[in-house]
């Protein structure tokens, strides 16, 4: 997937292009308007991330340029005006999705995922109450983790790891993916608690925790 992140902060256009790069998808990042518009013109991209405070050209703008020029790239526009007339206001000049600041990193991976399965006319449930996989069953209501017929136990935190790794199969979860995803934003960057946790987890759930596959200096992968 090819996006354009169009974000002034520093810190904040650093960090979601790392994020954003550890799943795999490619990344240019505009610093301004006028940039995110000249790289609009001349790539071609799945989602554009559009922060609306930017010097120069506003994120409102850029965004009327763009719907303007007949583009039709989906656009989620980020910013940290989340009232309800800000984003009736974004929806309304040709935004396709709203998500206010600070927000949840895996939140923004979803709602990424979401808007180019729309953009691409691929529909997936992801409601569904019960996932299943192999011998591995996990009821979204119950919260109950059942292996074969046996039911294994788990924490609030092996539940999430174990659901994280359950919906996205075959995908590569960086540490700090799932870092962000589990523990939050304000987590450690520099702890191993993934490392310990998923060590938990393969130990709870057997034969079918050698599913999840440690790539070395990347993550880990649930087959």
């Amino acid at each position: 997937m090819n996006i354009l992140l169009v974000e002034d902060e520093v810190r904040v256009a650093d960090f979601v292009r790392r994020g954003l790069s550890a799943e795999g998808w490619s990344v240019d990042h505009a610093a301004d308007g006028e940039d995110a518009l000249e790289l609009a013109a001349i790539n071609s991209y799945d989602v554009i991330l559009l922060d609306l405070m930017l010097p120069g050209i506003q994120g409102q703008d850029v965004c009327r340029k763009l719907r303007a020029r007949k583009t039709k790239t989906p656009i989620l526009m980020l910013t940290a005006l989340d009232s309800p007339e800000e984003k009736v206001a974004g929806l309304r000049i040709g935004a396709d999705d709203y998500l206010p600041k600070p927000f949840d990193f895996d939140e923004l991976i979803a709602r990424v995922e979401a808007l180019h399965r729309r953009a691409s006319g691929y529909a997936q449930d992801a409601n569904d109450t019960i996932i299943s996989s192999g011998a591995l069953t996990f009821d979204r209501e119950s919260l109950q983790v059942m292996v074969d017929d046996t039911e294994v136990e788990l924490s609030k935190k092996e539940r999430d790891l174990l659901l994280l790794f359950l919906t996205n199969l075959g995908r590569v979860l960086s540490r700090e993916r799932i870092l962000n995803a589990v523990w939050g934003l304000n987590a450690d960057p520099l702890t191993n608690v993934v490392d310990v946790y998923v060590g938990r987890l393969r130990r709870k759930i057997g034969s079918e925790g050698k599913r999840i596959v440690t790539l070395r200096h990347v993550g880990y992968r649930m087959t």
